[in-house]
């Protein structure tokens, strides 16, 4: 693969709340509306936790150039206390709004 290829990948790791923002879904995708639209519609897996809790809501995302140190970022924010979680959404996002429409248009329309 050619390096200037490689360059310009975009991989993400997000955070994911319900409408009561009680529970938190942490994720690793390289398509950020691809995969929102896939928790909104459930399309993942019926039975998965974002579908059963209606975890479709990003609080919170960064962009990482290669997917190992997305999925790094991934598993260490998955062993974090709820509390320093909420410290780390916080940082960027001290309201906790909603940022699906910055990311797409919101809410999606089924295909």
């Amino acid at each position: 693969m050619h390096l200037s290829t490689m360059l310009n990948y975009n991989f993400f790791t997000y955070i994911l709340t319900n409408y009561n923002r009680k529970v938190l879904y942490t994720g690793v995708t390289n398509d950020l509306e691809r995969r929102l639209t896939e928790h909104y519609f459930g399309s993942d897996k019926n039975d998965s936790f974002t579908a059963k809790y209606r975890c479709f809501n990003l609080v919170w995302y960064e962009r990482h150039q290669y997917i190992q140190h997305a999925i790094e970022r991934e598993k260490e924010i998955k062993g974090w206390t709820r509390s320093r979680k909420n410290i780390l959404i916080e940082a960027e996002n001290p309201n906790w709004d909603f940022l699906n429409s910055k990311i797409m248009e919101w809410p999606p329309k089924k295909q």
